[in-house]
């Protein structure tokens, strides 16, 4: 199949590297160059614009925010000049707002919409294990599933309007967001009573929260991990400002939500936007005077 691939971070570079490896014939276009390039040489090909990789039957997308996305799919004219009956897959975190914008503007256009966050890190998305959250017309997704298995595990249906799947994303963004700084805080009340994080984080991890996320976290967090970034910290900051944003639509308080965000602005405030989210975990041993 042709595809277009839009977006070559740490985690578009390597899910369009899995299409190439699965026999597909891919478009790439980013902004930089170097990832694009690097694609060429496993055998892309490189589109000079955003229009060039919709000319396909399925294109990709995964860009850093909604001002990005909206640049890039929208501004540009890529829409307009689309092959008729693409099926546009966005994989980026986005606002609720802009994915309903898309949609419609998708469809006048006469082309199909799929949102499809994941979950995952780019190692995960380079070994093509992802867990894609996916919503949009049932025809649509059964279509691009084969592609969907080719850069996930697991792919989890939540239903037919794709705001659906970003406000999964968005959810579970926080709720990672939050386990972050519990760690944190935790580590640093342990560690002012001359407990080492690793051995707390040990035990938790092992008993009461003997899940990836605390245990892949946990260790990155007493390892200190924190560049190069897999997930910058900024880009937790905007994930949890879309939380908020969404549960004002909804009139649903998200009070720790707001508690989140003040600590991942600080962190951004000081300089630490570009370390990688699990950062924010550290920012209680500054408070406590500990580092």
């Amino acid at each position: 199949m042709r595809i277009g691939f839009i977006g070559l971070g740490g985690m578009g570079q390597g899910m369009a590297a899995n299409l190439l490896k699965a026999g597909h014939e891919v478009v790439v276009w980013n902004r930089s160059q170097a990832p694009v390039q690097v694609l060429v040489e496993q055998g892309a090909r490189a589109a000079a614009t955003p229009a060039e990789a919709f000319d396909v039957e399925v294109v990709f997308s995964i860009l850093a925010n909604d001002a990005a996305t909206r640049e890039v799919i929208l501004d540009s004219g890529a829409l307009e000049q689309a092959r008729v009956g693409l099926i546009h897959v966005s994989m980026a975190t986005l606002s609720v707002a802009l994915v309903d914008e898309l949609v419609a503007r998708h469809a006048e256009a006469g082309l199909g919409y799929v949102a499809a966050p994941v979950f995952g890190r780019t190692d995960v998305a380079a070994s093509g294990q992802l867990n894609i959250v996916v919503a949009g017309e049932p025809e649509a997704i059964q279509r691009v599933q084969p592609l969907l298995d080719v850069l996930g595990r697991k792919t989890w249906p939540v239903g037919a309007e794709p705001r659906q799947a970003n406000v999964v994303k968005i959810a579970g963004n926080f709720m990672i967001a939050s386990a972050i700084e519990t760690m944190g805080e935790s580590t640093a009340l342990a560690r002012s009573y001359g407990v080492e994080p690793a051995a707390l984080l040990e035990i938790l991890t092992s008993t009461l929260f003997a899940a990836p996320v605390y245990q892949n976290y946990g260790r990155l967090l007493t390892e200190r991990k924190f560049s190069p970034a897999a997930f910058k910290l900024s880009l937790g900051l905007k994930d949890v400002g879309l939380a908020l944003a969404a549960g004002q639509e909804k009139a649903v308080p998200l009070p720790f939500a707001s508690v989140l965000r003040d600590n991942l602005l600080e962190a951004v405030a000081q300089g630490e936007g570009d370390l990688d989210w699990i950062a924010l975990g550290q920012r209680s041993h500054k408070k406590a005077g500990l580092d």
